[in-house]
């Protein structure tokens, strides 16, 4: 039996409506958290260092987190460790593997060095509520 690509369309079409893109992710600019913050939207600092073992863990498990529809609306802001250092003190991290959750301008949520699935998803959960 020969299907024609026409036929197919619709099918296709409705996979791709119903997909969940995962969170955006970006390299963290100030400017742009101010936006996401004014827009009370959930924002996710991700500070990493590429020679951390933590980040490396911690990596997998936030893009499965952040693929699932629960944590859409997310946008995650990649603050590089070793070459940001202005940025990691404006925000008061001192080691990598940190995590922190923004809802608008109020931090609600930070952890450090956790690679654990369960955890890091209550964090996110944080600026959801």
């Amino acid at each position: 039996m020969n299907i024609g690509i026409r036929s197919l369309l619709p099918v296709l079409l409705a996979v791709l409506s119903s997909t969940v893109l995962p969170a955006e992710t970006k390299p963290f600019d100030q400017t742009t958290l101010e936006a996401l913050q004014a827009a009370n939207k959930p924002v996710l600092i991700d500070v990493y260092a590429d020679w951390c073992p933590t980040c490396k863990q911690q990596e997998p498990i936030l893009s499965e987190l952040l693929a699932r529809p629960e944590f859409k609306d997310y946008t995650v802001l990649r603050v590089n460790f070793d070459s940001q250092k202005a940025v990691r003190r404006a925000l008061g991290v001192a080691q990598q593997s940190t995590l922190i959750v923004y809802r608008g301008k109020r931090e609600v949520a930070r952890s450090t060095g956790d690679p654990n699935q369960d955890s890091i998803a209550a964090t996110l959960r944080k600026a959801l509520s």
